[in-house]
């Protein structure tokens, strides 16, 4: 099963069991997002990755020279291991990892989630890529890539059980939109894929085809 037939299931089952009013107010946020324009800010294909020094999920110390060192760098933002969709695709890329480490490439994961709450997601997905945590989403706003969730669906995010604070720390609502970056050993950005709907990830196979290349 490819991650966009996953995630259409996880739709289909989301919708048939949610609240139209709750879903209704969720859509109008994303809506909100896309027409802010925020991604345009985003790192583009050709340029430059910005530097990030950031602890894995075992608390050691990771850099992005460090990481280019052997190959090419896939590098995906996920907003939490509380997030179904992020979940869905951590676990694409858990599955295609064998081909992107036979393309000589590597892969990383960033997340504002605290240490604990990162580790925690990496042994619940069973993933053996690092998980790297970006405290108050220090690099992913540097890149241009962090909302605030909106006050509206906080509520509605504790009624589901997601309690964004538990993870983030306190005070702590900045998430990453949905980001995926294959960056080469110069840091050149070789592939960007944004968007400001978090249901929207890209196809993991898309990648490996890019790096088999």
């Amino acid at each position: 099963m490819t991650l966009q037939q996953a995630i259409a299931d996880y739709r289909a089952g989301f919708k048939a069991k949610v609240p139209e009013d709750i879903q209704q107010t969720m859509a109008n946020a994303t809506q909100t997002l896309l027409e802010s324009g925020i991604s345009d800010a985003s790192p583009k294909q050709g340029e430059a990755l910005a530097s990030f020094t950031l602890n894995n999920q075992l608390g050691e110390t990771r850099n992005l020279e460090q990481l280019l060192e052997q190959g090419p760098l896939v590098i995906t933002f996920y907003r939490g291991g509380w997030c179904p969709y992020c979940n869905l695709e951590l676990k694409a890329y858990q599955d295609v990892l064998p081909e992107l480490k036979q393309a000589g490439a590597n892969l990383v994961a960033i997340t504002p989630e605290l240490p604990d709450q990162s580790l925690s997601t990496a042994e619940k997905n069973a993933l053996q890529f690092e998980v790297l945590s970006d405290p108050q989403s220090r690099y992913a706003k540097e890149l241009g890539l962090v909302f605030s969730l909106p006050e509206e669906l906080r509520p509605i995010y504790l009624s589901f059980g997601i309690d964004v604070e538990a993870h983030n720390g306190e005070g702590q609502f900045d998430l990453p939109l949905a980001a995926t970056f294959v960056v080469a050993q110069d840091k050149t950005i070789i592939s960007a894929f944004v968007d400001a709907d978090y249901t929207k990830r890209q196809e993991p196979s898309e990648i490996v085809a890019l790096l088999s290349k």
